[in-house]
């Protein structure tokens, strides 16, 4: 499968996603938490594969709950899956009520105010079920201690809710031995246990791996589908992205010259250099840029790595080759995928893989491979 809107030809890169993996990854992860539903996270696009393409593969496997970022994101999947359930993590954003239940959409709700709106919704008609989101010790959305202790205290505002999940973040759990995971855990089955009717989750990625203390009645993996490292000192699971660019100019560099914007690297001995087809335009960091005295990226090509020379620029990288054999325009060299993990050339540019994949441009020809 192909998307036909940036035929390859004319593309810098391409950006192959293996579906069969992203599956795979999926039932991994299920199997880990035999006693719970699965559900996946599927926000920013799908973390950058395309977040329509991954559903379908993980509905078609059997998934059936998916969890989005932004109420926009919530409604195109809509269209793509009718009968799936889909949470919206940003909860009601001021102006969304309408188009949420519209869509059948459930706002995963963290404050008073957005629990007295949904509340209001449901009582002007409203079927659209509801998360309830308690803070546990992330600090960002959801509920205080105290404002989840005044909710479970009003059985009738429970009762109007009438929410289908409990659910809370954590903060730490990719390091499983981090104290925080355990405060988490004691704080969200306080709240649990006051609500024991309604289905509870708790584990991320990270956490399904804390154990079946964690798992509760739905896990919801995100970076872990999607082949970049979720737990420290672990390997990840399948890879299922692979970036490529094109090798659009061969040339050789003498002694003494230098490369790209800055002229931040020069040649110590005549070198043979490939410019790609790709850049920070493209989601390639600029901070993965060589100096003289400092390594940068690398890329995979003709079967050998090929250090980055100079500076990322918007459109273009040039790598060394002199020590590749064979290189050619038209040839494709990997930035990242089976031979060349995301979360290492992520490392080499001082972030994590997460901010690779969801930050991948639209300039790639994108190619679906469904095995």
């Amino acid at each position: 499968m192909t998307d036909e809107s940036i035929p390859e030809q004319l593309a810098g890169g391409r950006l192959t996603i293996d579906l069969g993996a992203l599956v795979a990854n999926w039932r991994t992860l299920a199997a880990r938490a035999p006693g719970a539903t699965t559900a996946a996270v599927v926000k920013a696009d799908g973390y950058g594969v395309g977040a329509l393409e991954a559903s379908k593969a993980l509905a078609a496997a059997g998934c059936g709950t998916f969890f989005v970022g932004l109420p926009e994101e919530g409604i195109r999947l809509r269209a793509a899956l009718p009968a799936a359930t889909i949470y919206v993590l940003a909860g009601l954003i001021p102006g969304s009520v309408e188009a949420l239940t519209r869509a059948n959409l459930r706002p995963v709700l963290g404050s008073p105010t957005e629990i007295d709106a949904w509340i209001a919704a449901r009582r002007a008609g409203a079927s659209t079920g509801a998360a309830i989101h308690i803070d546990t010790g992330m600090n960002r959305l959801g509920l205080t201690a105290a404002e989840a202790r005044d909710l479970v205290a009003a059985p009738d505002r429970i009762a109007a809710l009438a929410p289908s999940l409990l659910m809370s973040h954590l903060a730490c759990a990719d390091t499983p031995a981090h104290p925080l995971n355990a405060r988490q855990l004691a704080a969200f089955r306080i709240v649990r246990s006051a609500l024991p009717q309604v289905p509870a989750s708790l584990a991320n990625s990270s956490g399904i791996y804390l154990g079946r203390d964690y798992h509760f009645d739905l896990t919801r993996p995100g970076v872990a589908l999607y082949g970049a490292v979720f737990i420290d000192g672990q390997p990840p699971l399948q890879t299922v992205a692979k970036l490529e660019a094109r090798v659009l100019r061969v040339r050789d560099v003498t002694a003494g010259d230098t490369v790209g914007y800055g002229a931040t690297e020069t040649a110590a001995t005549q070198r043979r250099i490939a410019v790609l087809g790709a850049g920070y335009a493209d989601g390639y960091h600029r901070a993965a840029s060589s100096r003289d005295g400092r390594s940068g990226g690398r890329v995979f090509l003709r079967g050998h790595f090929a250090a980055l020379i100079g500076r990322v620029s918007m459109d273009l990288i040039a790598v060394d080759v002199t020590a590749v054999r064979g290189v050619e325009e038209g040839d494709w060299a990997e930035l990242f995928g089976p031979n060349l993990p995301v979360d290492e050339v992520a490392a080499r540019a001082g972030t994590i893989g997460y901010e690779l994949l969801t930050g991948l441009g639209h300039r790639y020809a994108r190619r679906y491979a469904a095995k």
